[in-house]
């Protein structure tokens, strides 16, 4: 029997007082599995059907999103120059990406990587969907509270998802292939393969996606006394020197570039532990 939202209204409370779904003693392991599957399913189909769409259009797809950051006339370019002219940096901040040709040296390797980045895109541009069955298949296993406390969960991630690939995008990505294809040694030519080029365009992305989702992470380790703001706070130097050496790593070796990257990720961080301190309070209220 499918598990819907009528079931949640049908509640039992165990021995501690606490109220627990009846369903729970109904449905089986078997039962359990058959509707994850059916969640899992239709999120597929979710991002087949994204997929498909940009395998369509996969021409502006490639050209103006996955090589985005390649061209010269890239959003991120004149943004930073005009910033630099607005701070009076002078070109401190004004860059320009250098001249990529890409190639593809295996057969099969456009249709191939089209294919397989289609469905990346599309399960970028169904994330909501996607985490909204996998949200709907665990929420009716939490306690009442739990679930008016997690009531928006799905806008918060997705928000937060979208930012993420949105700093990876415009910020972390420009100033990478920046420097690691401006970077030569002995006069090598720089010539990648298509497949490089867009594994380092995910690399630039979709990690930025999910350390974005840390408040949310905190939330729940917080829920369950698993982290606490204080703890945080007593970590913040050692988090900041971390945060400090990513910045280093995901940028060109450039104070002002580090410190725009260092920014964001420290206010993230910053955020995590007041999300922390409120999650702690909601967690010794329980204990009461």
């Amino acid at each position: 029997m499918p598990l819907d939202q009528q079931d949640v209204d049908t509640w039992k409370y165990d021995e501690a007082g606490k109220p627990v779904p009846e369903i729970e003693k109904e449905m089986s392991f078997v039962d359990h599995l058959e509707e994850l599957r059916w969640h899992v399913m239709r999120a597929l189909i979710a991002i087949c059907v994204a997929g498909v769409l940009l395998f369509v259009f996969n021409d502006f797809y490639f050209t103006y999103v996955l090589y985005g950051p390649l061209r010269e006339d890239f959003l991120s370019y004149r943004m930073f120059c005009r910033l630099s002219d607005f701070l009076g940096t002078g070109s401190a901040l004004c860059f320009h990406p250098p001249t990529v040709l890409v190639q593809a040296t295996e057969f099969g390797e456009q249709f191939i990587t089209a294919v397989k980045m289609a469905f990346v895109g599309g399960f970028v541009l169904s994330f909501p969907y996607v985490f909204y069955e996998i949200w709907s298949f665990v929420r009716p296993g939490l306690y009442p509270a739990e679930q008016k406390a997690t009531r928006w969960v799905i806008l918060i991630c997705s928000f937060l998802f979208f930012v993420g690939v949105s700093f990876g995008f415009f910020i972390v990505a420009p100033f990478g292939t920046n420097f690691l294809m401006g970077f030569e040694v002995g006069g090598t030519v720089n010539q990648p393969k298509m497949d490089s080029v867009i594994s380092y365009m995910i690399m630039f992305t979709l990690p930025a996606a999910l350390i974005f989702e840390l408040p949310v992470l905190i939330y729940f380790l917080a829920k369950f006394g698993l982290v606490t703001a204080e703890s945080m706070r007593q970590y913040r130097r050692h988090s900041f020197i971390g945060i400090l050496v990513l910045s280093a790593l995901l940028t060109p070796p450039d104070v002002v570039t580090q410190i725009l990257i260092a920014v964001p990720l420290y206010t993230l961080y910053e955020i995590s532990i007041f999300v922390a301190k409120r999650a702690q309070r909601e967690y010794e209220a329980s204990l009461q």
